[in-house]
């Protein structure tokens, strides 16, 4: 074993085969798997007895996580990182998880007792289902009755003499045989500081339960109450990371559910392509058959690559999902059957692990897929001489490596069909090379809610690129969606802006543009507006404004490099322009 590190995985004590991880209402230890005698609550969640975790083989350990140590069960891809700083200590692996146990100052001994398994080991006694009880005064005698005041079992002669007592007279005693089916059975949580006081008081500044004497003690002038009073605060937000933690447990269940199905469904698919190439290759002799084997085992190989990232996977989900489980129940448990002071007593330890717990990052789906796919018609290259047809395909586009290509990307006429070119790509980068994808695309207006989409068409080139048109009936901004498998492809979604088909004249007209010009149907006034034709007196300008021509003025002769036209904009750059309302 070396100085600074876990001890080697054969000298760690292992469980017998079959023995459970525990739960709630528990009463053996997973160690000795008899009863509970003084448990510990490790900050995995895990009770085991003192004097088990004391035989276990303690190892030093350099602490780089930061002060507040906790123990991890989780693989390297659920680790957190800590500000680092060097601390030694000593530390235990959990008999039931591995996790990684760091001991306090005092040791063993040091850890959070589990209140909650001794009622439980109080109760399967009371049932007859465990040992015997004795009497908590004299410890020699079977218990008979039960004081309610004290919460302490008495035998028949130390009933009587507590009956006598003058002090204890009025309490309440009750008969072992009528509390089977009671849960409240505890027995009084006493001070470690003052063995004589019970704990009925929590600091809040030191957020811990505290006596009578601790409060005029150690603990005076800090905010103190009595656990009934606040044991509403604490426990709803042990309540609320319960509530955080929950639907952690249901996805993770879901997700290997998703692995257990994927991992029935690979083996399906892999015995179905297995059948195609069998199919196949019985129409050639030898250099067919060769073919054949060649195809199988890249198959076999393709399954097993698969099939050990699933595994992989599975147990890295399991492991988590064991963690999240001992967490959810032991809390239930808790939060269900502990008393107030139970609770807050062990709430630190509670929150702390489902805190972390809920902090760990995992993928909800698989890590692989069952895209096999087997192309009889492919070329396979030559086997013993003969040209072999087949081939098994695990590619798979992948829509981050996806490219988009053309004019029409950002910018589009109305009533005038745009369009561009998908590339579709695998994960390295390299071209599909064939159709069959499922591609979506939707332009959306941008700026106008009431507006419908625009209807677009996909076109399937057979070799990996897809030609997408539309023709957008207005202009304005618009958005575009290109995805493959419901992923958007690298550079969408995108804006494109729609113009108008014709610009439209600003609105001061300049006829005389076709004037000055010598009457050329070419003329073109600098705001955009044209004049393709005449028509009597009247000239169409830009998007169909007319206006009458004015006599040709002698001042419409002069040479001007550049004019401008008011405000508008517009600016005519060549000859002489006059500007008439």
């Amino acid at each position: 074993m070396s100085e600074h590190g876990k001890p080697p995985m054969g000298l760690v004590r292992k469980l017998p085969s079959g023995t459970a991880l525990g739960g709630p209402g528990k009463t053996h230890c997973p160690s000795c798997l008899a009863l509970f005698k003084a448990p510990r609550l490790l900050p995995c969640l895990h009770t085991v007895c003192t004097q088990c975790l004391e035989q276990l083989e303690p190892f030093s350990v350099v602490d780089i996580r930061g002060g507040d140590s906790d123990s991890s069960s989780e693989g390297s891809m659920f680790q957190e990182l800590k500000p680092r700083s060097v601390q030694p200590q000593t530390g235990i692996l959990c008999p039931v998880c591995d996790a990684q146990v760091d001991l306090p100052v005092g040791g063993v001994k040091a850890l959070t007792l589990d209140h909650l398994a001794m009622n439980d080991v109080m109760l399967e006694s009371l049932r007859g289902e465990g040992q015997g009880l004795v009497c908590d005064l004299c410890s020699d005698r079977e218990v008979e009755k039960r004081c309610q005041t004290c919460k302490a079992n008495l035998c028949h002669f130390c009933c009587q003499a507590h009956r006598r007592q003058k002090k204890t007279a009025s309490h309440t005693m009750v008969d072992l045989k009528d509390l089977k089916g009671s849960s409240g059975i505890g027995r009084p949580i006493l001070c470690a500081a003052h063995p004589a006081e019970e704990l009925r008081l929590f600091c809040e500044l030191c957020d811990q339960p505290v006596c009578r004497d601790c409060v005029v003690g150690e603990h005076r002038e800090h905010p103190c109450d009595f656990t009934s009073n606040v044991i509403h605060k604490h426990g709803d937000s042990v309540r609320q990371l319960l509530k955080g933690t929950q639907p952690h447990v249901e996805a993770l269940e879901e997700a290997l559910a998703q692995i257990r199905g994927l991992n029935s469904a690979l083996q399906e698919r892999v015995e179905a392509v297995a059948a195609d190439v069998q199919a196949f290759s019985e129409g050639y002799i030898k250099a067919i058959e060769e073919h054949r084997d060649k195809l199988l085992k890249q198959l076999a190989d393709i399954r097993v690559q698969k099939e050990n990232s699933l595994q992989l996977q599975k147990a890295q989900l399991e492991q988590l999902l064991a963690d999240m489980r001992t967490g959810v129940e032991f809390t239930e448990h808790l939060l269900a059957s502990g008393s107030d002071l139970e609770v807050l007593i062990t709430k630190g330890v509670v929150v702390e692990r489902l805190r972390k717990l809920n902090k760990v990052e995992y993928s909800a789906r698989p890590g692989v897929n069952d895209k096999i796919c087997f192309f009889p018609q492919e070329k396979a290259g030559q086997c013993r001489g003969y040209e072999v047809y087949g081939a098994i395909n695990t590619k798979e586009v992948d829509p981050a490596k996806c490219v988009l290509q053309g004019e029409d990307l950002h910018r589009a006429r109305e009533k005038q069909t745009a369009s561009f070119t998908l590339l579709c790509k695998d994960s390295a980068g390299e071209s599909m090379g064939r159709g069959g994808d499922d591609i979506h695309v939707a332009v959306v207006p941008k700026d106008k809610k009431d507006s419908s989409a625009v209807r677009t068409v996909v076109q399937d080139n057979k070799d990996g690129t897809y030609y997408v048109s539309y023709t957008p009936k207005e202009p304005g901004l618009y958005t575009v969606w290109v995805c493959v498998k419901e992923q958007h492809v690298q550079g969408s979604p995108f804006t494109v802006t729609v113009r108008r088909k014709h610009r439209p004249h600003p609105g001061v007209f300049h006829c005389c543009t076709f004037c000055s010009s010598g009457g050329q149907k070419t003329a073109r006034c600098a705001c955009g507006g044209t004049m393709p034709g005449k028509e009597d007196s009247h000239y169409p300008l830009g998007a169909g404004n007319q206006v009458a021509a004015p006599p040709l003025l002698p001042a419409a002769r002069l040479r001007m490099s550049r004019m401008s036209l008011g405000s508008r904009g517009c600016v005519y750059r060549g000859p002489t322009a006059l500007k008439f309302h």
